[in-house]
Protein backbone atom coordinates (compact mmCIF):
# COMPACT_ATOMS: atom_id res chain seq x y z
CA UNK A 1 0.00 0.00 0.00
CA UNK A 2 2.88 2.18 0.93
CA UNK A 3 4.37 2.12 -2.74
CA UNK A 4 1.05 2.96 -4.28
CA UNK A 5 1.18 6.39 -2.48
CA UNK A 6 4.57 6.53 -2.74
CA UNK A 7 3.96 6.22 -6.73
CA UNK A 8 0.84 8.41 -7.14
CA UNK A 9 2.05 10.98 -5.12
CA UNK A 10 4.91 12.61 -7.73
CA UNK A 11 1.76 12.03 -10.20
CA UNK A 12 -0.24 13.92 -7.96
CA UNK A 13 1.71 16.83 -7.15
CA UNK A 14 2.76 17.84 -11.04
CA UNK A 15 -1.15 17.68 -11.36
CA UNK A 16 -1.27 20.49 -8.81
CA UNK A 17 1.23 22.47 -10.31
CA UNK A 18 -0.50 22.24 -13.74
CA UNK A 19 -3.54 23.89 -12.38
CA UNK A 20 -3.90 27.47 -12.90
CA UNK A 21 -4.57 29.84 -9.59
CA UNK A 22 -6.72 32.34 -10.25
CA UNK A 23 -6.45 35.27 -7.45
CA UNK A 24 -9.50 37.60 -7.71
CA UNK A 25 -8.12 41.24 -7.12
CA UNK A 26 -9.74 42.41 -3.49
CA UNK A 27 -11.76 45.34 -3.63
CA UNK A 28 -10.24 48.78 -2.80
CA UNK A 29 -10.31 49.60 1.25
CA UNK A 30 -12.54 52.82 3.14
CA UNK A 31 -11.09 55.77 2.27
CA UNK A 32 -10.53 57.39 5.03
CA UNK A 33 -11.98 61.04 5.81
CA UNK A 34 -9.48 63.74 3.58
CA UNK A 35 -8.43 61.03 1.71
CA UNK A 36 -7.66 61.60 -2.28
CA UNK A 37 -6.80 58.75 -4.94
CA UNK A 38 -5.06 59.12 -8.40
CA UNK A 39 -6.91 59.13 -11.93
CA UNK A 40 -6.92 55.09 -12.71
CA UNK A 41 -10.02 55.11 -14.70
CA UNK A 42 -9.74 56.19 -18.42
CA UNK A 43 -13.68 56.97 -18.87
CA UNK A 44 -14.73 60.04 -20.58
CA UNK A 45 -16.71 62.86 -19.06
CA UNK A 46 -20.52 62.23 -19.10
CA UNK A 47 -21.44 61.13 -16.01
CA UNK A 48 -23.64 62.71 -13.38
CA UNK A 49 -25.40 62.38 -10.34
CA UNK A 50 -28.67 63.85 -9.29
CA UNK A 51 -28.04 66.24 -6.60
CA UNK A 52 -25.26 63.43 -4.01
CA UNK A 53 -23.22 65.25 -1.90
CA UNK A 54 -19.40 64.81 -2.92
CA UNK A 55 -17.49 63.80 0.40
CA UNK A 56 -14.03 64.00 1.80
CA UNK A 57 -14.05 60.06 2.30
CA UNK A 58 -16.18 56.99 1.16
CA UNK A 59 -18.49 57.49 4.45
CA UNK A 60 -21.52 59.22 4.67
CA UNK A 61 -19.52 60.27 8.37
CA UNK A 62 -17.05 62.52 5.96
CA UNK A 63 -17.90 65.86 5.61
CA UNK A 64 -19.42 67.08 2.33
CA UNK A 65 -17.54 69.21 0.10
CA UNK A 66 -20.34 70.13 -2.47
CA UNK A 67 -23.33 68.75 -4.47
CA UNK A 68 -22.97 66.88 -7.98
CA UNK A 69 -25.81 67.59 -10.01
CA UNK A 70 -27.28 65.55 -13.02
CA UNK A 71 -25.82 68.63 -15.44
CA UNK A 72 -22.22 68.69 -14.18
CA UNK A 73 -19.43 67.20 -15.70
CA UNK A 74 -17.57 63.89 -13.34
CA UNK A 75 -14.76 62.56 -14.19
CA UNK A 76 -14.72 59.36 -12.47
CA UNK A 77 -10.89 58.32 -10.93
CA UNK A 78 -11.49 54.83 -9.14
CA UNK A 79 -13.72 53.54 -6.60
CA UNK A 80 -13.24 51.28 -3.08
CA UNK A 81 -15.31 49.76 -1.03
CA UNK A 82 -17.01 52.17 2.43
CA UNK A 83 -17.22 50.72 5.91
CA UNK A 84 -20.68 50.65 5.15
CA UNK A 85 -20.70 47.92 2.46
CA UNK A 86 -21.40 50.27 -0.47
CA UNK A 87 -18.60 51.02 -3.18
CA UNK A 88 -17.66 54.83 -3.65
CA UNK A 89 -15.97 56.48 -6.48
CA UNK A 90 -13.23 59.26 -5.99
CA UNK A 91 -14.19 61.89 -8.68
CA UNK A 92 -13.33 65.15 -9.98
CA UNK A 93 -16.89 67.63 -10.95
CA UNK A 94 -15.54 69.95 -13.11
CA UNK A 95 -18.22 72.32 -13.06
CA UNK A 96 -18.05 73.35 -9.05
CA UNK A 97 -13.82 72.13 -9.22
CA UNK A 98 -14.66 69.69 -6.49
CA UNK A 99 -12.49 66.61 -5.80
CA UNK A 100 -14.58 64.05 -3.56
CA UNK A 101 -16.53 60.92 -3.19
CA UNK A 102 -20.09 59.94 -3.59
CA UNK A 103 -21.57 56.15 -3.04
CA UNK A 104 -22.33 54.99 -6.58
CA UNK A 105 -25.70 53.95 -6.38
CA UNK A 106 -25.81 57.46 -6.99
CA UNK A 107 -23.92 57.97 -9.79
CA UNK A 108 -24.74 57.57 -13.62
CA UNK A 109 -23.40 53.50 -14.83
CA UNK A 110 -22.99 52.81 -11.00
CA UNK A 111 -20.14 54.69 -10.72
CA UNK A 112 -15.72 53.52 -11.76
CA UNK A 113 -15.22 49.92 -12.29
CA UNK A 114 -11.44 50.05 -11.60
CA UNK A 115 -10.46 49.97 -8.03
CA UNK A 116 -8.17 52.41 -6.38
Amino acid sequence: MKRRIAAILPAVAMAALAIPVVASTPAAAHAACGTGASDKDGSAWGNYANGANERSGSSTGCVSKGIAYNNDQLNYFCYTVGNDGYTWTYLHNRSDNVYGWIRDDLLSNGGSYVPC
